[in-house]
């Protein structure tokens, strides 16, 4: 009997081992597979967010490791989700489609505004949402097939997560408490490297260096996957080194300009023309007439736009405060992540000054987050498609035309000074065929058809912004109060191909570091700032956004601490300031100056703390440099 027990105890003992053995087998045949599965999915997502399988080996193998970082991130995700569902491998039915479809996302960005995707664009998926009848009419079978793969995708992964539920193996309860008491510390760790503004030991010791100053390398060198988690915390900006109270205190105030204006107050007409361009640039091209002729004539220089084919916001946030991107994170977007709290503008300004402040932009006013940005930034109000009365279209956009007809109608029944911030909408990409009964200009040249149809509407289109210019210029001339009118174009047009066949780019869109002279082909935009009573200012050269206030004011008579005495530094020092380079006014560049924070030009240091203090720090500086913003504050208006 004892024997028998024994051996019975035996059988168990060795069935319990061949079984602990097996599950053991398993588990481990589990992880591999799904490093092997995590492996394969980082070499697909590179490939497409890259375009390129050419350099995706390097990416895994390089020595600071993100790749292989990258792989172990995903298999532990992966572990720890099928640890939650109880089914071995069902997480990747969720996460590989989802980092595969933003990678190509990415993709695509880049091929139309040369950035690829940030975390940041998720905010304004409401905007691409109104911006799609354009773009199904102008690729109705391109939309129709991606509406048909989107319904067939979904309907693939609901039908493929259903059978996995059932038929993917089971994961016992200790096995599933393990992964997890072995995978959810990981993650954390992982997580660590989000904040790039931080020392993360785990990131020293893996070698991943975020390079948040140069977005296109720190997705090449980091892969697409960790750059995108890199620029998840990007709405918390870290103050930079050396801001302080005393730092802030000691900017001096002499000789940065007192509060003082002309007798006689013009009124100010801003126009930001939306894509507006030189098609006539395109030299390999023959234009049968200028598109731009009394532009062309009243032309003061040229704004260096800090973008490319969109990102309109951010231009007009520069050309409202003086502030400058340069000072933020790349690919951020202010007005959709910083602007929580009033901000010193032109608005502000101009009030403070006794006038009436108005913008007008005939869309819808939550585009670009605008209707809350402009009550921060103190106009008394926002004029959009909703409040205006009905506008004629040119496509499906407001034309040029009827918004200088609402601006003169506006003006015509103010009857105190008044400042008026515009933006135009008629030049909105795609440049579909057609747009327009009869394109007034012929274009000739070796380009395919398509690019001659899609520069044809675009070249009219600022034909059409030119005569509305030269419309509202005739009104101005017959007023008795002096106007001042300053247009410029946001960004140069996505044009597609365009660039590429008549040899003006290398690429469809603009590069982002380059020479100086490169980098102004590829960024400058018209600049116009015009007087009904003293004409054109002219030789005002290529400047940022950031410095039209100065140059606005200036001519209009009268000076302030910020926007004429420290902006009027600047200006006699640097035309342009860029995250990739200053420019001075003898066009010599001052490349990266972003990595070198121990020879920075004080001057610009002092331009980063001001703006640091205004927008996100306790404002110390605001009745110092921006008097009207204060006592518009202090009065409650």
């Amino acid at each position: 009997m004892r024997s028998a027990t024994a051996m019975r105890v035996a059988s168990l003992y060795a069935g319990s081992r061949a079984n602990t053995r097996s599950a053991a087998v398993r588990v481990a045949l589990g992880v591999a597979l799904t490093a092997i599965l995590a492996l394969f999915t980082t070499i697909v997502v590179e490939a497409i967010a890259r375009d390129t399988f050419t350099d995706v080996g390097t990416f895994l193998t390089s020595t600071a490791r993100p790749g292989m970082t990258t792989v172990a991130m995903l298999t532990v995700l992966m572990l720890s989700l099928d640890a939650v569902f109880g089914r071995r491998f069902l997480s990747a039915l969720l996460v590989v489609p989802l980092v595969i479809t933003t990678a190509f996302i990415s993709n695509q960005k880049q091929h139309y505004l040369s950035d690829p995707l940030y975390p940041s664009d998720m905010l304004f998926g409401r905007q691409i949402m109104e911006l799609l009848p354009v773009m199904v009419r102008d690729r109705p079978f391109t939309a129709v097939a991606l509406a048909v793969g989107i319904v067939l995708s979904v309907a693939g992964l609901v039908l493929a997560l259903r059978y996995g539920w059932r038929h993917f193996p089971r994961i016992s309860v200790p096995t599933r408490l393990k992964t997890l008491c072995l995978g959810l510390p990981v993650i954390a760790a992982f997580g660590s490297l989000m904040d790039y503004s931080q020392y993360s030991y785990i990131r020293d010791r893996l070698q991943v260096v975020p390079m948040m100053w140069d977005q296109k390398e720190n997705y090449r060198s980091n892969g697409f996957i960790l750059a995108f988690i890199f620029n998840i915390p990007m709405a918390d900006v870290a103050a930079p080194a050396g801001f302080g109270t005393q730092a802030l205190d000691a900017i001096p105030a002499r000789n940065y300009g007192y509060l003082s204006g002309p007798r006689e107050k013009p009124d100010v007409i801003m126009l930001m023309s939306e894509s507006f361009w030189d098609p006539t640039r395109l030299k390999t091209l023959q234009f049968s007439a200028d598109p731009m002729p009394n532009i062309r004539a009243a032309q003061s220089g040229y704004v260096f736009s800090p973008e490319f084919g969109g990102m309109t916001a951010n231009v007009e946030f520069e050309a409202l405060t003086g502030f400058s991107n340069a000072f933020l994170p790349y690919g951020s977007i202010p007005y959709q992540q910083y602007i929580r709290r009033d901000i010193p503008s032109l608005a502000t300004f101009f009030r403070g000054e006794g006038y009436a402040a108005r913008s007008l932009h005939p869309f819808s006013g939550w585009f670009w987050n605008r209707n809350e940005v402009y009550k921060d930034f103190g106009f008394e109000e926002f004029r959009t498609e909703d409040t205006m009365p009905p506008m004629e279209k040119r496509g499906i956009f407001a034309s040029d035309d009827s918004l200088m007809k609402e601006i003169m109608n506006e003006a015509d029944g103010m009857d105190r000074p008044f400042f008026f911030f515009a933006v135009t909408l008629q030049g909105h990409g795609p440049y579909e065929p057609n747009r327009y009964a009869k394109n007034t200009i012929d274009i000739q040249g070796n380009i395919p058809d398509a690019d001659k149809a899609t520069l044809g509407t675009y070249t009219q289109g600022v034909k059409e912004a030119d005569d509305s210019l030269k419309m509202l210029m005739d009104w101005a001339e017959k007023r008795d109060r002096e106007t001042i009118i300053v247009l410029w174009g946001d960004h140069l047009p996505p044009l597609g191909s365009v660039y590429m066949n008549t040899g003006y780019m290398p690429d469809q869109v603009a590069t982002r570091k380059a020479s100086v002279d490169v980098m102004k082909q590829e960024h400058e935009t018209p600049l116009v700032i015009w007087s009904s009573k003293k004409g054109t200012k002219k030789d005002v050269g290529t400047i940022s956004p950031s410095l039209l206030s100065y140059h606005l004011l200036k001519y209009a008579g009268f000076e302030h601490p910020f926007y004429t005495g420290f902006l009027g530094r600047v200006q006699k020092k640097y035309d342009v300031v860029d995250r990739y380079q200053l420019v001075a006014r003898d066009n010599t560049p001052s490349p990266n100056w972003v990595l070198k924070p121990k020879d920075l030009d004080p001057l610009v240091r002092d331009y980063r703390f001001l703006q640091h203090d205004i927008m996100f720090g306790k404002a110390q500086s605001l009745d110092r440099f921006f008097p009207q913003h204060a006592w518009l504050s202090a009065d409650g208006s």
